[in-house]
């Protein structure tokens, strides 16, 4: 190995997997050697050098992820009344409004293991390195009004069908109160 692999193995060790895994991602990713004794003796003259350059890549990763780390971006989509989406917010969607908001994240980085289909506030993880995951958020709303409402902790489908059943609430107590169809009935009739 030579880079960190999570659930497969550390800088310098041996493994074994699948002939497909290494062959399309392993090594054209540069993640891994056949261990032939050739490469065995080149890791080994070259190892000090790998270690260094991991140690550099894993510098950058923290100090990325200390601006990174804990903060939240804003997803404008559509949706229904329920608070389901039409469509779905992706890896790339977060990737965009990350980079849009200043910061640094490429797609394969954000790890996001079912697309978000409905309106709210959603945790998300990013490996910004083989070692180094921060968590960030996303607000899915319908507006920027809506968004600063569940940024607040509002649940705004909660509030929505409350506003609702008030509205019906009090259309039903005007119909009783004027009595359904008395406007009509005191209409002059043309005919």
């Amino acid at each position: 190995m030579l880079e960190r692999v999570e659930n497969l193995g550390t800088i310098g060790d041996v493994v074994g997997v699948k002939d497909g895994f290494a062959r399309n991602y392993l090594l054209p990713r540069h993640k891994a050697l056949r261990a032939t004794s050739a490469n065995l003796k080149v890791f080994e003259a070259q190892k000090d050098q790998i270690v260094a350059r991991n140690a550099a890549a894993k510098a950058g990763a923290e100090k990325a992820a200390s601006e990174l780390d804990g903060t939240t971006y804003v997803i404008i989509r559509q949706a229904g009344d329920s608070g389901q989406l039409y469509g779905s917010v992706n890896a790339r969607d977060v990737t965009d409004a990350v980079i849009e908001a200043g910061g640094k994240v490429e797609r394969n980085q954000v790890s996001l293991d079912t697309p978000i289909k409905t309106l709210g506030v959603h945790a998300i993880k990013v490996r910004l390195h083989a070692e180094v995951t921060v968590s960030i958020s996303v607000n899915v709303a319908r507006s920027q009004d809506e968004a600063d409402r569940q940024a607040a902790g509002e649940n705004v489908i909660a509030a929505q069908f409350e506003e609702d059943r008030l509205a019906d609430e009090a259309a039903a107590a005007d119909m009783l109160e004027g009595g359904a169809g008395q406007a009509i009935a005191d209409a002059p009739y043309e005919a």
